[in-house]
């Protein structure tokens, strides 16, 4: 029994070589129902902003599940739980922030993800530099509207990122050679 000619490779032939292109036997299971002038990014683009009324209430949701973290810390002390549940909150808001519309809140988020992330030990990390962290996101997020919000988020940025770095440094002396991995320079700007 011979295949049908489309379940047969091509095969091109030179002189010095020859090019095999296998079938496609996804191309049968792939519809296509969208029209030729349909633009799938512009879909994507109307349907994200049809959502766009739920960032901020989404954006308050995470301030609240990382104040919850922070509390269970300050009433329990840090534990595997909370500790997981405060970096996951911390990480979620740095990677939302932009889509949310908060692009000012990500570097602060990502500050407190580095704290948490290389404390070697986190009962050492002060609850005072947890605080400080957590009040700043929720009130960039809060203060969103405000129209010189850019450069005062930024000043904070630096100044928590330099009060970190001055944490981590001394909480990891022991270990030069991932200390200096963690205290190079942040890769994307600072500048918003």
């Amino acid at each position: 029994m011979s295949q049908p000619k489309a379940d047969r490779p091509e095969i091109a032939s030179f002189s010095d070589h020859a090019v095999i292109t296998p079938p496609n036997k996804l191309a049968k299971a792939v519809s296509k129902l969208s029209l030729p002038d349909d633009d799938p990014v512009a879909r994507a683009e109307a349907a994200l902003a049809q959502l766009s009324s739920e960032f901020s209430k989404w954006m308050d949701d995470e301030c609240r599940r990382l104040d919850v973290a922070r509390k269970s810390v300050r009433d329990h002390g840090f534990n595997k739980k909370n500790l997981d549940d405060m970096f996951h909150a911390a990480h979620d808001i740095k990677g939302q922030a932009e889509t949310y519309g908060y692009p000012m809140v990500a570097p602060v988020a990502d500050c407190l993800c580095r704290v948490l992330e290389h404390s070697p030990e986190a009962s050492r990390i002060p609850i005072e530099l947890i605080d400080r962290h957590v009040d700043a996101i929720r009130a960039i997020v809060r203060e969103n509207a405000r129209p010189d919000l850019s450069e005062l988020a930024l000043v904070l940025t630096r100044k928590l990122r330099e009060v970190s770095d001055e944490f981590l440094a001394v909480e990891n002396r022991h270990r030069p050679d991932y200390l200096a991995g963690i205290l190079s320079p942040p890769l994307a700007p600072e500048d918003f």
